[in-house]
């Protein structure tokens, strides 16, 4: 019978792991409890985790009552499932969706294995743009829960291309094994398409001079396919803007240039669209819906699709105002910080 080898531990140089695939302990909570509570009470999400956002508001908008059934239309790391899992105390049941088929699995795994079995949890490789079909399937619900951020888990790891801070392919799909990714984008729109994306998906200030710096690279045959030559692309752009203001700039711009390309290849307008003109025909009567956004495009087409269907009758309630996460909650998880809640329930 051959021996099985033993496989060495990911070694790193200092006192502390740099690299994503590194930090194994802080990608295994159940083993490494103590680490991984050590690194949240510093106000860091651990690599490989999501820390869930505003739970305790969501679920006193839900008001989730034993036997009742749920859809949280973007599972991620499954942390607002299991709590709303926990609300139905075994009687009832919670649908989770997700296009992203590489973390959804592992996070299903954990479902079932913290003892939410199929009664309980059902799980749809689905995009939330298309609620309906799974109101075919599953009946009108009664609570609705859409966190349309995405997961730190996604934008932690270097492969999935979602960070300017780490080194990786462009990529930046919620669903890496479809459609195109961000650097096949870039090099198949003009120079002017490039400027509206920026303008449009991140209000991009700077949104000239970024355009016209990545396309005259790419002309002169530099690639811009990795997270690095886009970062690089986008400092070289700046040079115009004063020393002293220099480096927040460049981070501002780094974050709505990524998050704008983010939001095309995703194509995130037209899915939240689809989701809210859909969202009102699968709730029951007295259904509860929350949704957290997290840049002002998202919230006012929330906003905007909550107050004309108040007006036509279709909700009985929504809210006047966004909820916000406390100043605690942003202390501990700073990526909370620009979040916005707003929530209906259907007449």
């Amino acid at each position: 019978m051959e021996e099985k080898q033993h496989k060495r531990r990911v070694h790193y140089s200092g006192k502390y792991p740099r690299k994503f695939e590194e930090k194994y302990k802080e990608q295994n909570p159940e083993k490494y409890a103590d680490t991984v509570a050590k690194i949240i009470s510093k106000g860091s999400t651990p690599a490989g985790m999501h820390i869930s956002i505003m739970v305790k508001e969501i679920l006193e908008v839900l008001k989730i009552q034993p036997g009742e059934k749920g859809l949280d239309c973007t599972l991620g790391y499954g942390g607002h499932t299991r709590k709303m899992l926990e609300q139905l105390k075994g009687n009832g049941c919670v649908y989770g969706l997700d296009v992203d088929p590489i973390e959804s699995q592992k996070t299903v795994e954990r479902l079932r294995s913290a003892g939410f079995g199929e009664d309980n949890f059902k799980f749809r490789l689905i995009n939330f743009a298309n609620i309906d079909k799974v109101a075919e399937e599953a009946g009108k619900f009664d609570f609705v829960l859409a966190d349309l951020g995405v997961s730190s888990m996604q934008i932690d790891d270097p492969k999935r291309g979602f960070s300017y801070k780490v080194d990786g392919p462009l990529d930046l799909r919620l669903d890496p094994e479809h459609g195109e990714s961000a650097a096949e984008r870039l090099h198949n729109i003009t120079r002017d398409e490039f400027v509206g994306m920026l303008i449009e998906n991140s209000d991009e200030p700077y949104a000239e001079e970024i355009a016209d710096k990545v396309f005259n690279l790419m002309k002169k045959g530099n690639p811009m396919d990795t997270t690095t030559a886009l970062r690089e692309a986008i400092e070289g752009a700046l040079w115009k803007v004063p020393k002293e203001e220099k480096e927040q700039a460049i981070k501002k711009s780094c974050a709505r240039v990524f998050q704008a390309l983010r939001i095309d290849v995703n194509s995130e307008f037209e899915v939240l669209y689809s989701f809210l003109e859909k969202l009102h025909g699968i709730l029951n009567p007295g259904g509860r819906v929350a949704i957290l956004t997290f840049h002002s495009g998202e919230d006012r087409l929330v906003k905007k699709s909550f107050k004309e269907l108040k007006k036509n009758g279709v909700y009985s309630d929504i809210s006047e105002d966004v909820t916000r996460p406390s100043a605690e909650e942003c202390r501990l998880n700073p990526r909370s910080k620009s979040t916005k809640m707003r929530w209906a329930i259907k007449a």
